[in-house]
């Protein structure tokens, strides 16, 4: 009795003991496609797409916030370009005083002589060099040519002191002008028109021909005529730098004051080429420049058309505001100007001098 007893309790310890195997043997053995629950890390995987992850990489610990050095944000350079004032010299009408011992072509005291400043000489700050030949368009109709009215509307807006024609007075006014580079032998007879005519011209001269003519430069200006500044050896501005352009204009600046004892503010570009450089360094030195909406060939003096066409020409072509170029070297000209003032004046139009110009 007592050997089946033993015998019982020793199979059912055998029996616990196969259990307890059964329920472990994985963990003893490992078996293919057993599953093990894994805490959950994020980011701490990499691996490919559309392939088994095979590499874990330990969760990164963040640095305490104060071993993190700061980001310092790089100064940006400036790429600021300089802005260039006007220098103390201011281009203006003016003589000096009568005097018997002036010494000058025209009786009045010299003036000081200048020395231009000359801003921003390398053009540092990229104005256009670009070559602008200027144009104006054959006015009809009483009215300017789009040409003209687009000029004006490009300085304007550039805030440059340049003027194709008038655009701000409310009556029918006229400016006239005239190049000289030479003397034709008419200019005198144009002076005489305009005396008569009780009518102002600005005359734009070359240094040459102010010093060649020295008689007839003091009469434009003791007759209330204005001397306009055309350079001195009449270069395309468009070409040369702004130093160059600088010295041009003041060679003829302080010729003018040492020996007539006057000074314009005004210029106008030789061939009428300028830049918007050009034009700038102008406006620097104080003077207003000058161009015109009605002009016509009349600089050939082996083309010449008779008075008739010049009449017909420059009466066909008045529009309110309107500058008026013509040459002095024309025999046309100088027939026809007494006739052209009469008929403008007939049309209810006023001629005024530059120094009349709204601002």
């Amino acid at each position: 009795m007592k050997k089946y007893a033993l015998i019982a309790v020793s199979v059912v310890l055998l029996a616990a003991a196969a259990g307890i195997f059964v329920a472990n043997k994985d963990l003893l053995f490992g078996t293919e496609g057993a599953s093990e629950t894994v805490p959950e890390i994020e980011n701490t995987t990499v691996g490919v797409a559309n392939k088994p992850t095979d590499v874990t990489v330990a969760p990164s610990t963040a640095l305490p916030a104060t071993t993190v050095p700061p980001t310092t944000a790089k100064p940006v350079p400036t790429t600021a370009k300089p802005t260039y004032k006007n220098p103390a010299f201011k281009a203006e009408s003016v003589t000096g005083a009568p005097s018997a011992s002036a010494g000058t072509y025209t009786g009045y005291m010299p003036l000081p002589a200048v020395n231009f400043s000359v801003n921003d000489p390398s053009n540092s700050r990229g104005l256009s060099t670009s070559a602008i030949n200027h144009s104006f368009g054959v006015a009809k109709n009483s009215k300017p040519h789009q040409i003209s009215v687009d000029s004006q509307k490009y300085f304007d807006s550039k805030g440059f002191n340049a003027v194709t024609y008038d655009t701000k007075s409310t009556e029918k006014v006229l400016y006239l002008t005239f190049d000289c580079g030479y003397e034709n032998g008419y200019t005198y007879d144009v002076l005489d028109v305009l005396k008569e005519k009780n009518v102002s011209a600005a005359f734009f001269c070359t240094l040459d021909h102010i010093k060649a003519e020295p008689k007839l430069i003091t009469r434009m200006i003791k007759e209330g005529h204005i001397v306009g500044n055309h350079s001195d050896n009449h270069p395309n501005f468009s070409k040369i730098d702004r130093t160059r352009m600088a010295e041009e204009i003041q060679s003829v600046e302080n010729h003018l004051r040492k020996n007539y004892g006057y000074s314009s503010p005004y210029f106008r570009f030789p061939e009428g080429a300028y830049s918007d450089s050009a034009l700038d360094l102008v406006q620097s030195l104080g003077y207003k420049s000058v161009f015109w909406s009605l002009a016509y060939s009349d600089w050939d003096t082996s083309a010449q058309k008779g008075k008739d066409y010049a009449f017909n020409t420059v009466t066909a072509r008045l529009h309110p505001g309107a500058i008026i170029l013509l040459h002095s070297v024309s025999a046309d000209n100088a027939a026809a100007l007494g006739d052209i003032i009469d008929y403008a004046l007939s049309q209810g139009y006023v001629f005024k001098p530059l120094t009349q110009l709204p601002k």
